[in-house]
């Protein structure tokens, strides 16, 4: 994997870094993985997430699905970071991503319906919890399992749980003698894809989930007291460094497919981890090429706080393009959609310095398993790093942990502090009957 930082510096964009100002940002660096390395020696928590690709069992994932790899697809009943791993990590390598379903959230309509699309005596469950207590996951789960037992089918010989040494999930697991994996200690879930969170489905489907933690093993060789040597650092240290400058948005763009979901696990990532204290960029998902269409207007011609970040695998399959027999379309002769789509990235990566706005390009060999563990390290290494930049903590959820109390109590007809606040918030609504 390489970063290449050029359309981001100041001689290229606005806003933008001096390239004077890096060897200072260096200095920080290099205090900043000290402490990282502190806090994996130590297994901290939070940091502990580093050290994922070495302490990850992959043979115990293997043990524990191993009933029911024979399953044509797999529904995963999850929410944030309990799922969006394990949903980025199969749409990336599985031939048929439609293999794998997830559940992660309450939409009675979705559930219904995706419910209904499944074999489910050909479907495992896959359920991950590390309190067990988790509203949403609970809730589906307590559906899916209701669903099985109604088309006569036996949940208890289809489904691996991930949670917690505790909590109604564990004892549930207990009660039935299930398959069941830990949720690594120390680990917030999103930080958790390189583990039996987001390795449980690509193990059932028989993907490689050995080359995923080989490739973030590689990826934690490359981190580096310096920003100038590891790729992760780099690409940490110039999103720190340009919303110090103004860009507090961060537009993550791949050029692939497969990589979409890449895009919202990295949502999740940047904006739980880093939104504290007031800042912390706000992370927009976008697709190449498809948004150069819908997006790269804005990026170009909108306000100034933006950096787009560039994601692109350097081998890809080709499609050759039939000959178009038409003159104004002659230029697509002897290509292939593979062509095009690089002739389109370089094009719009170009375009944003054209215009004096800032990009970051992040590059990966090829969309294969060890590629894609580097690749969710890396991000997880950078996140790490801008929060010891910046000086928040990283690891912690609370303005979450509010949203989740709320919803409890409200669901229980409770009264609390957090539901005082949703009953006394002031409404202006439009198109009433009446003014309430």
């Amino acid at each position: 994997m390489h970063v290449d930082i050029g359309a981001a510096l100041a001689s290229a964009a606005d806003p933008g870094v001096e390239r004077a100002a890096l060897d200072d940002l260096d200095e920080r660096v290099a205090d900043a993985h000290e402490r990282i390395e502190r806090g994996r020696a130590e297994g901290e928590f939070g940091y502990a997430a580093l050290n994922l690709p070495e302490t990850t069992d992959a043979d115990e994932i293997r043990d524990a699905v191993a009933p029911v790899t024979d399953a044509e697809s797999v529904v995963t009943v999850g929410i944030g970071g309990s799922a969006l791993g394990a949903r980025t990590v199969t749409e990336a390598l599985a031939d048929d991503p439609g293999r794998h379903v997830v559940l992660d959230n309450v939409d009675p309509e979705h559930v219904e319906r995706t419910l209904a699309g499944l074999s489910l005596a050909d479907t495992a469950i896959n359920v991950v919890s590390r309190s067990g207590t988790t509203a949403e996951t609970l809730a589906n789960f307590l559906v899916v399992r209701a669903a099985y037992e109604d088309a006569g089918v036996d949940w208890t010989e289809r489904i691996v749980v991930t949670t917690g040494e505790s909590g109604p999930l564990r004892a549930l697991a207990d009660e039935h003698g299930l398959p069941t994996l830990p949720v690594p200690e120390g680990v917030p879930g999103r930080f958790s894809a390189l583990s039996a969170v987001g390795l449980v489905p690509p193990a059932i489907l028989g993907l490689d989930i050995e080359g995923l933690l080989a490739g973030g093993r590689a990826a934690a060789d490359d981190l580096a007291p310096s920003l100038y040597d590891s790729p992760a650092y780099a690409y940490g240290a110039m999103c720190y460094a340009l919303e110090e400058e103004g860009a507090s948005v961060n537009a993550f763009m791949p050029y692939a497919e497969r990589l979409e979901s890449f895009g919202e696990w990295f949502a999740q990532l940047w904006a739980e981890s880093l939104g504290k204290d007031g800042r912390g960029q706000t992370p927009a998902r976008a697709l190449g090429a498809t948004d150069q269409h819908s997006q790269l207007q804005l990026y170009r011609a909108g306000p100034r706080d933006k950096v787009v970040t560039f994601v692109r695998p350097r081998e890809r399959a080709d499609v050759a393009i039939p000959d178009p027999d038409h003159d104004d379309l002659s230029y697509l002769s002897g290509t292939d959609l593979g062509d095009l789509i690089d002739a389109e990235y370089e094009a719009t990566v170009a375009s944003l310095p054209a215009a004096d706005r800032p990009a970051l390009e992040v590059e990966i060999d090829r969309l294969d398993a060890r590629s894609v563990g580097e690749l969710l390290y890396a991000m997880e290494a950078a996140c790490v790093l801008v929060g010891e930049l910046a000086g928040v903590e990283t690891f912690t959820q609370p303005a979450v942990e509010w949203g989740k109390n709320a919803t409890r109590a409200l669901v229980r007809g409770e009264e609390t502090e957090e539901t005082a606040v949703v009953d006394d918030r002031e409404r202006l609504r439009i198109g009433e009957a009446e003014s309430l």
